[in-house]
């Protein structure tokens, strides 16, 4: 599969390059968290992360003000294994290149599945910042570099904690695993026996 740049013109439709904040200081205290070997952690919301002087730029400038939480996603991973989607941008800051396997929420289809044939691949060099928009569907990263990949995370706060309460009301609700993360699962990812399955078509592999 073919991998693009984010700098690309044709990432527009999915986010953008951040500019105007400098994110060593995240990406310092970054290089200091857990990283598995063989698998993926995933932490909403991370102390030492939270109290930088560039979290609070993120809350103030980015996010205009609404609360936010600045985790991060260490690890390797080569596999699509699912998409979600929230209602609302996420940003990623890489230490190391990663891939980003992406595609268009507008595509999903009317019954909730989506056609894995329509995922690209964007690789997010080291150092770089980017937003990806609430309509653009993702997962956990995939490595750029032999070493694995290492991804700072912020979303507003609340996202992807557990839900307390598990609405039944429209159709959209059955694919809805935490606070504001809908999923959609592919039968090989692994991801639950309470996950909906709907990807059609490969696990990409890369």
């Amino acid at each position: 599969m073919e991998i693009k740049s984010v700098f690309d013109k044709s990432f527009k439709k999915y986010g953008k390059v951040v500019t105007g904040i400098d994110c060593k200081e995240l990406l310092d205290v970054l290089a200091t968290k857990p990283m598995p070997a063989d698998a993926v952690v995933y932490v909403a919301g991370d102390a030492d992360l939270e109290a930088t002087k560039t979290a609070k730029e993120f809350q103030e400038c980015f996010f205009g003000g609404l609360p936010i939480q600045v985790g991060y996603c260490n690890g390797n991973n080569n596999k699509l294994n699912a998409v979600e989607y929230h209602r609302c941008s996420e940003v990623n800051i890489a230490l190391y290149d990663m891939i980003l396997l992406i595609g268009d929420q507008r595509d999903i289809e009317d019954d909730f599945t989506y056609d894995t044939s329509l995922i690209e691949a964007y690789k997010v060099p080291a150092g770089v910042a980017v937003e990806m928009y609430g309509t653009t569907l993702h997962y956990a990263p995939c490595n750029g570099e032999p070493q694995g990949f290492r991804g700072i995370v912020i979303l507003p706060k609340g996202t992807n904690a557990d839900l307390t309460a598990k609405p039944d009301k429209t159709p959209e609700d059955k694919l809805l695993t935490a606070e504001n993360k809908w999923l959609i699962a592919h039968e090989e990812g692994g991801c639950g026996p309470d996950a909906f399955i709907g990807l059609k078509g490969a696990n990409i592999t890369l």
